[in-house]
């Protein structure tokens, strides 16, 4: 394992999408090499310190890579966690996903969707699309994960109704259809779907709080948090 790379990859992560970036930084360092087919990730307790994340945290991303076909863990004297001799060659579905069109869809998503869910905040809601919102919001944090994906768009959607601008909707509509596409590519991920569901929460009541900048810098955090898997699945 390359010293200088261990140290880029393995290096703290930000707050506020501890497992979405574990799991990318975990993803890179066996897509890149760092840690080669039939390596050795570091125990962990290192991974913890060095990541700054919790040792649950790092537990969940572990199983999830495993999950996915990339790790696996052995018990006993000379266990740990290793990098399979066979990784996943590419996501499911069809095509090829270009690296400079994953960018382009996370680019628009983020700017498209923190700026609308600080125009909503900024409005006045009527009864009505408050209850709207509202029962979007319990569709999704109840979803099994059958039907999450649904229930997520559907709440995404009604943040940007939320703002008062069909333009935004329809943009917001076309961009989630393209983030959808990507989504169905990698695997859901429970720890995941909590912190979304907590994090939708916090838009929501930032949106019916009448706090733009709450409801903007929530919506950032979120859209990087999917990011994040979706550059460690796909990239």
């Amino acid at each position: 394992m390359s010293v200088q790379a261990s140290a880029a990859l393995f290096r703290p992560v930000r707050a506020g999408n501890a497992f979405e970036e574990t799991v990318e930084r975990l993803l890179q360092a066996v897509r890149l090499g760092v840690v080669e087919a039939g390596g050795r990730l570091p125990p962990e307790r290192e991974l913890s310190e060095r990541l700054g994340v919790s040792r649950v945290t790092v537990r969940e991303a572990i199983r999830a890579l495993s999950d996915a076909g990339y790790v696996e863990s052995r018990r006993g004297r000379y266990g740990g966690t290793f990098v399979n001799a066979v990784l996943p060659t590419k996501p499911a579905g069809d095509g090829i996903i270009d690296a400079q069109e994953l960018e382009d869809v996370l680019c628009l998503r983020h700017v498209l969707e923190t700026g609308t869910a600080e125009q909503a905040a900024m409005r006045s809601l009527t009864p009505d699309e408050r209850r709207h919102l509202k029962d979007a919001l319990t569709e999704a944090s109840t979803a099994g994960l059958d039907d999450y994906r649904r229930r997520d768009a559907r709440l995404h959607l009604a943040i940007a109704e939320s703002s008062g601008s069909t333009s935004l909707t329809s943009a917001v509509a076309d961009v989630r259809m393209r983030v959808d596409a990507l989504l169905d590519r990698i695997p859901l991920l429970q720890p995941n779907l909590d912190h979304s569901n907590t994090q939708h929460a916090t838009i929501v009541d930032a949106i019916l709080g009448g706090d733009p900048a709450t409801a903007r810098t929530a919506m950032a955090e979120h859209t990087e948090g999917t990011a994040s898997l979706l550059r460690g699945f796909l990239r």
